[in-house]
């Protein structure tokens, strides 16, 4: 045996070094093996175990990796980069009993802000003897953090050795922290909760998983909706500081209550849901075993989330034992609620605060395009130092010179829903402004149309302008065409990954999406197609049949189903419906089993 491990400590040393030779440093491997896009389970979701083409997730290539980043332990985890990408570091990823996980970051918010007029502003630090926010969340903690075992003291070691990450997420967790505190405080919940967006999304409002997760407490669309996080073209509220808040606050406080007042098995919950860590608990209890947390069956992703949770507590707790220093943050408010009674350009609300549109967004980050969504919420963060001015500058601006407004003749050939993409609005507020009772229009018609007032890269933290900024720096794949293709009906992310030989999650990963979105006709992609025969910048023809009015039907696999019945009986494909409901093939349907279909109703 000892002779085995010698000889595998040897062969893996031996192929840094070959790495090193060959001009990849060892971060950047690390950095390029583990971006596998892997589907980190979030509230309301199962989570899925993925294993990569180079088979990352086997014990040996795991151990290989973990040899090559001890080996350069000092200078590999110090890189700001390559921890960035890999959201926890998860190098000893044996050890820690979970798979890399990965969520898209933006840029870290700096507490440094530069006025309109030009000015630095410094966002307040506490001054010296002031109270701190750490120490009102340490008085709050109400877990055991006096336990230790190999799963927590694993985690607490990475966070040690990573003062750069500690400090990065804290500073872009400043302005949304005191908030956070005061609703746990105010509903007498353990304050370890107030640290768990460090696990969820590093305290990034704009962080989004490829399950489709957003926000700072990573709600899928679905629970989201079901805790009252409305979803639409302006406006996303599980982005939506105040509202994903509260929700995440009202669904754990609910998790918790399900299981009796047991925090892990909540915390467990909210990660892979509330039916696994009931099954799990029945079976042990079957098995005459232990159901504490600890001793459950779960997912390695779940067996690692309540423990990275306890351990970043623990250094919050006494961050002097690990030699961290915590950045000085005040407890006391960072922005001020205003109310609107309409809707705002965003551009113009910055203007009024004196703060630069990019500051507006960090602390509105639920708002996705140029203004405010007409339907609400009205209202937005404005930074407390600014927040008087603002008021005073809303006060004095009549409500019709709020938004900028284009008056336009209808054209020839010309339907709302082509004109609302042309001036960056929607079908809706242009039925709304111009009193339509529907989509009906004539030639000549005049119509009243609200724009931004400023050009569309203006507003930089819009959601349309990230994809974009991602998508220059995207690097362009070896003998690959890049293409712009236009959906059509009857469209899917994984037809369109056959059809141009790319990964299905590489090509949803490249347009800001989700492998499982569904496709509107008519959004443009981009694409990196190494089909051959395909020029840039051509449109290719439609997949599938053109459908008129597409529907979302929920069907139960009943006894005897078979994809190609179902697919017959609804006048869909077998390959639409793998695509929509993420079918593995190799595994037969279940009686009882719920699966999507979007049926073309005139066709049925």
């Amino acid at each position: 045996m000892r002779f085995v491990l010698s000889f595998l400590l040897v062969f893996n040393l031996a192929a840094c070094a070959s790495l090193e030779k060959l001009g990849q440093t060892i971060p950047d491997f690390i950095e390029t093996s583990f971006q596998r896009d892997t589907q980190y389970p979030k509230p309301g979701e199962t989570p899925e175990r993925s294993v990569d083409s180079e088979g990352l997730a086997t014990e040996s290539n795991t151990t290989g990796s973990l040899l090559c980043a001890l080996k350069t332990e000092d200078t590999s985890l110090s890189s700001s980069s390559f921890v960035d990408t890999l959201y926890l570091g998860t190098l000893k990823r044996e050890a820690l009993d979970s798979p890399p996980v990965r969520i898209e970051v933006d840029t870290p918010y700096r507490p440094a802000a530069i006025t309109q007029s030009g000015e630095q502003r410094q966002i307040e630090s506490a001054p010296a003897n002031a109270p701190l926010i750490w120490d009102r969340i340490r008085q709050g903690f109400q877990l055991d953090l006096t336990q230790m075992n190999p799963r927590i003291k694993v985690q607490l070691d990475w966070y040690a050795r990573n003062p750069a990450y500690i400090e990065r997420t804290f500073n872009r967790a400043a302005p949304y922290l005191y908030h956070i505190v005061e609703e746990i405080d105010s509903r007498g919940l353990p304050m370890e909760l107030a640290l768990l967006p460090v696990v969820e999304s590093a305290f990034d409002p704009f962080a989004y998983s490829h399950g489709r997760a957003s926000g700072l407490w990573q709600f899928i669309p679905g629970t989201g909706k079901m805790y009252g996080l409305h979803q639409n073209w302006w406006y996303d509220g599980r982005r939506d500081v105040l509202a994903s808040t509260d929700a995440a606050i009202r669904y754990l406080s609910s998790l918790n209550e399900r299981f009796d007042g047991n925090w892990l098995h909540a915390l467990a919950s909210y990660n892979t849901g509330s039916g696994r860590v009931n099954r799990a608990i029945r079976n042990n209890r079957k098995l005459g075993k232990n159901t504490d947390f600890w001793s459950l069956k779960l997912p390695r992703e779940t067996r690692a989330y309540v423990p990275k949770l306890l351990a970043i507590s623990m250094l919050v707790a006494k961050p002097g034992d690990f030699e961290i220093t915590l950045p000085p943050i005040p407890d006391k408010p960072v922005f001020e609620v205003v109310k609107l009674d309409s809707q705002l350009d965003l551009a113009q609300a910055a203007n009024l605060a004196d703060i630069e549109i990019t500051e507006l967004y960090r602390f509105n980050p639920g708002f996705n395009q140029w203004a405010t969504d007409p339907d609400g919420p009205h209202r937005l963060l404005i930074p407390l130092d600014r927040a008087e001015r603002f008021k005073q500058g809303l006060a004095a601006l009549p409500r019709e010179n709020r938004l900028t407004w284009n008056r336009y003749a209808v054209k020839r050939g010309d339907s709302l829903i082509r004109i609302a993409r042309l001036f960056h609005t929607t079908p809706k507020l242009i039925r709304q402004v111009n009193r339509l009772r529907s989509n009906q229009i004539k030639v000549g018609q005049k119509l009243l149309i609200p724009v931004s007032s400023k050009g569309k890269t203006y507003y930089e933290l819009s959601s349309q302008n990230r994809l974009e900024r991602k998508q220059e720096n995207l690097k362009v794949p070896a003998g690959s065409r890049k293409i712009r293709y236009t959906v059509q009906p009857g469209d899917t992310i994984w037809e369109l990954s056959l059809k141009h030989k790319v990964g299905m999650r590489t090509l949803a990963k490249w347009n800001g999406m989700a492998p499982t979105d569904v496709l509107k006709p008519g959004k443009e992609l981009l694409i990196y197609s190494k089909a051959p025969g395909y020029q840039a910048s051509e449109e290719l023809p439609a997949l599938g049949n053109e459908r008129k009015m597409i529907r979302r039907v929920g069907y139960r696999v009943r006894k005897g189903d078979s994809l190609a019945r179902i697919a017959s009986k609804f006048g869909v494909t077998i390959k639409e419906l793998i695509a929509w409901n993420n079918i593995d093939r190799s595994k037969y349907l279940q009686p009882g089993q719920k699966i999507t279909i979007f049926v073309d109703i005139t066709q049925s």
